[in-house]
């Protein structure tokens, strides 16, 4: 018995079936696996490039805190808090905008409602963070962490401009316990990084509990690299 092939589909319906095949592909890819993510800000430089007009595009490893969480020296890509300040706005609109934001929160591709930010995770529940010794170094549970990523510190000067002069240097905080299932993280650019210590970079101002925290549940997953520029494409640390 002869068996008939099926009705061959005209070519723009199979232009159509294999665009629509790819665009599934990607957003299951970006959704559960890797997410691309452009860095708009200054706030992670010189390890990440950034501007509000374009800069480094990096992939996001989504399962990289599968049965864990994220440690120390982690650059992971997160939600914005609603208690953090944004860095720069959504545009929240209706329309054709709206639309496009929609698909974005729904596939992973393109524009989102959700602002996200990268920041390097420095202390997870639990720890206690706090600064400055008189080496200027910031302590996790007392002791100093070696920091060698910092670009363009905050001001120190042991004796003239540290923790105990009567204008404190605004790298300083008191002790702070991260609360289990928070984070505490910073930006590598420290002096121009809107992160969970911009509330204590008040010199003037007495120490007092400043350091605002990002749910662990916000976090998106680390950053597994560098794709774009090519001439910077490669792993982060």
């Amino acid at each position: 018995m002869k068996i008939s092939a099926g009705k061959k589909l005209p070519l723009w319906a199979s232009v159509l079936r294999n665009m629509l095949i790819a665009l599934v592909a990607v957003s299951l890819v970006q959704g559960f696996l890797v997410k691309a993510y452009r860095i708009p800000s200054g706030s992670m430089e010189p390890t990440l490039q950034g501007s509000a007009d374009g800069g480094d595009r990096i992939l996001v490893n989504r399962l990289a805190y599968f049965g864990s969480g994220p440690g120390t020296g982690d650059i992971v890509v997160f939600t914005r808090p609603d208690s953090w300040r944004a860095e720069s706005a959504v545009a929240r609109s209706g329309g054709v905008a709206g639309l496009v934001r929609s698909f974005g929160d729904v596939t992973g591709i393109g524009p989102s409602n959700e602002q996200f930010l990268v920041k390097r995770v420095i202390a997870t529940g639990g720890q206690t963070i706090s600064c400055c010794g008189d080496d200027g170094k910031l302590r996790i549970d007392g002791q100093p962490l070696d920091e060698p990523y910092i670009y363009e510190d905050l001001p120190f000067e042991a004796g003239s401009l540290d923790c105990q002069t009567p204008v404190r240097s605004p790298r300083c905080f008191p002790p702070f316990t991260v609360p289990e299932g928070e984070l505490v993280a910073l930006g590598d650019h420290r002096s121009n990084s809107v992160d969970s210590a911009i509330a204590c970079r008040t010199p003037s101002v007495e120490p007092v509990e400043c350091i605002r925290t990002i749910p662990s549940s916000a976090v998106v997953g680390q950053v597994a690299g560098r794709f774009w520029p090519l001439n910077r494409a490669g792993g982060v640390g």
